[in-house]
């Protein structure tokens, strides 16, 4: 008995030292990472987070207001997408809270419909008027809550690749955040999270990127490294747990929205269904218009141009 005392008191102490050594390594690895994409823009503090952006172009323009998807950050769509409209618009990229350098101020990651309270009360303590609002994947549902919600503070909807239906299965790139235990989402990422993420971030960028090339810059250029962060990690799992909830009470009421509306998707998304989550609600909103392109779920990337375009369209149209 004395020896099995001694082995469980061993293999907890073991467990201990081996948990804090994966926990000061997630730390080093957020701080390289945070090297590697320093912060970029401002922050302003919002109603519910304290919000990292940038605000480039035409002061005296138009103007263009971008929110990223799951895991991502600003830099998605100054890779490139910003460089091709600064000139003719006021252009304002927003880190969602939990990503990039955006936090939230409450005890848990705001759900979709409470960000888009937040990107609403974000709009207005900037002071704009009706700016276009451009969403990518989950900044789309993020579109689409402000657009039900808040439809008076932005003059048109422009969704790429957007999250707008429950899904019915986690794509596979994503399945590894689904697992995070609800209840210790950041001591999993601080201990396991960021580590894992290390190992499976070449096959999880090829999926998220399918059936296009990964950037070989995407990591610094397109603010990748950031996602590998204990407290990105957190926020992402729990965006994924609670998208569900908040698109199906909000797929419910697609009927409402008055605002112009389009959607672009590439037609070989490897992440959400363009038949799904893009022909389907722009079928349930008055009014609503679909483009479909070549290539994937990250054409704000892989297709800047014809996403130049898109949303040009759609400011026209707004």
């Amino acid at each position: 008995m004395r020896r099995t005392g001694k082995g469980l008191i061993g293999g907890a102490l073991l467990a201990a030292v081996s948990g804090l050594g994966l926990s000061l390594y997630s730390s080093r690895l957020a701080r390289h990472a945070e090297d590697l994409v320093p912060v970029d823009g401002r922050f302003l503090d919002v109603d519910g987070a304290r919000l990292h952006y940038i605000d480039v172009g035409s002061q005296t323009g138009p103007t263009i207001v971008m929110v990223h998807g799951l895991g991502g950050q600003l830099r998605n769509f100054s890779y490139a997408l910003v460089d091709l409209l600064k000139d003719e618009y006021r252009v304002i990229v927003v880190d969602r809270p939990g990503s990039g350098y955006s936090v939230a101020t409450g005890n848990t990651t705001p759900g979709l419909i409470a960000q888009g309270a937040i990107i609403a009360d974000f709009i207005q303590k900037l002071g704009l008027d009706r700016p276009l609002f451009v969403g990518h994947s989950l900044g789309g549902a993020i579109g689409l809550a402000v657009g039900l919600d808040h439809p008076h503070l932005v003059r048109a909807l422009a969704l790429i690749a957007p999250l707008t239906q429950p899904l019915e299965q986690v794509p596979e790139s994503f399945r590894g955040l689904a697992r995070i235990p609800a209840g210790a989402r950041l001591a999993f990422a601080q201990v396991l999270g960021t580590p894992l993420s290390r190992l499976t971030a070449t096959r999880t960028l090829q999926g998220v990127f399918a059936p296009e090339a990964v950037p070989e810059d995407f990591v610094t250029r397109g603010g990748g490294a950031l996602a590998a962060r204990p407290i990105a990690i957190a926020a992402a799992a729990a965006d994924l747990a609670g998208a569900n909830d908040d698109v199906t009470a909000m797929a419910a009421r697609y009927g409402e929205i008055q605002l112009p509306t389009r959607i672009l998707y590439g037609r070989q998304d490897a992440i959400l269904d363009p038949a799904w989550n893009g022909h389907r609600t722009a079928a349930a909103i008055a009014g609503a218009k679909i483009d479909t392109i070549e290539g994937g779920h990250m054409i704000p990337i892989t297709a800047p141009e014809a996403c130049a375009r898109f949303v040009r369209a759609a400011f026209a149209a707004g």
